[in-house]
């Protein structure tokens, strides 16, 4: 099975498409398409840790994911605030059967 999500992280500009690939509904392989170095950086890290085992990213352990993206994003200088993990790990969990297709989105409304 494979599930496709499109990602607007917002102010960066950078569009982002994931998929996410299982072909036994636990564990999943990313592909990221995106012009951001630091996305395509990360495309190359979850590729060394894939598969990843999504049922057991749900342990009290660190998901492996978001651990990776967590760590490049800070050693970068950037916020860890970045939508594009989430939407890895939403994809990962769909994909698999843990979580609904449902769509997601961030409304900011300053006051």
């Amino acid at each position: 099975m494979e599930l496709r999500v499109e990602i607007d992280p917002g102010v960066c500009g950078y569009p982002v498409v994931v998929t996410a690939t299982t072909e036994d509904a636990r564990n999943v392989t990313f592909t990221f398409e995106c012009d951001c170095d630091l996305i395509a950086e990360f495309d190359r890290r979850l590729e060394e840790i894939s598969p990843v085992d999504a049922i057991q990213t749900l342990s009290p352990e660190a998901n492996p994911v978001l651990a990776q993206a967590s760590e490049l994003l800070r050693s970068a200088g950037c916020c860890e605030a970045c939508v594009v993990p989430a939407g890895a790990v939403k994809a990962m969990y769909v994909v698999t059967n843990l979580a609904l297709a449902r769509d997601v989105s961030l409304k900011l409304t300053e006051g």
